[in-house]
């Protein structure tokens, strides 16, 4: 596929800051969603840093996410593995109905959003 494709990302500062590079994991199921043609599981949150090697890193603001997955109807999440205490720090009425996948690596990812 990326043989033949050509595909640029750009995520310029402009008018809404950005905190840190928490849509890693975001961008990449994207990516990954267009070179396999196939959409990916729907009504999934996620956040996470991702390394080049495909580890997936801790970010801030568990608990600001969480609250906008629920404001949304968003009731499966995946977070990586590193905010786990972070998520389980948080009062039961915001874990209420929640499914959590926690991600080390992209494959764990990619696991829930396209098996």
């Amino acid at each position: 596929f990326f043989d033949q494709a050509f595909i640029h990302l750009h995520v310029p500062e402009g008018a809404t800051p950005k905190d840190g590079p928490s849509a890693g994991v975001t961008m990449a199921s994207a990516l990954l969603s267009v070179a396999r043609n196939q959409a990916p599981k729907k009504g999934v949150a996620m956040t996470g840093e991702l390394t080049l090697t495909g580890q997936v890193l801790p970010i801030g603001g568990v608990r600001e996410k969480v609250i906008a997955a629920r404001r949304q109807k968003i009731f499966e999440l995946i977070l990586p593995e590193a905010n786990r205490g972070s998520y389980e720090e948080l009062p039961d009425y915001l874990k209420d109905g929640l499914t959590v996948h926690f991600a080390k690596r992209y494959n764990d990812v990619a696991k829930v959003l396209f098996d």
